[in-house]
């Protein structure tokens, strides 16, 4: 019977967009970091009853913008991030890893 060797996520990211470091990997991350702000972002903005229109308002964006950031697709600023959280009332805790392994926490 033959046994199986399952691969790590690590590995297979290795494998498929680049090692850590590399420009493809580090795109790779970058988009994924969006998709998953996008996601919470959309989701506090329906548990506080608000619709894309209602938020951008907010802010000073339109709607369309509001909407991008949601799918990932936009590469908004940091400060129209946060923006879009305090409007949300919500709490954003920023975390800078330096390659050297000090970490910096800015809330």
């Amino acid at each position: 019977m033959e046994t199986r060797k399952y691969k790590t996520l690590g590995e297979l990211e290795d494998k498929y967009f680049g090692e850590r470091g590399t420009p493809d990997r580090e795109q790779y991350e970058f988009e994924l970091s969006m998709e998953i702000l996008g996601e919470k972002l959309k989701k506090i903005r329906q548990e506080k009853k608000m619709t894309q229109e209602e938020l951008g308002k907010l802010i000073g964006v339109q709607k369309a913008q509001i909407s991008k950031l949601e799918n990932g697709a936009s590469s908004a600023t940091v400060s129209t991030i946060l923006k879009v959280f305090k409007a949300l009332k919500a709490t954003v805790k920023l975390q800078i890893e330096i390659e050297d392994d000090n970490q910096l926490a800015v809330s």
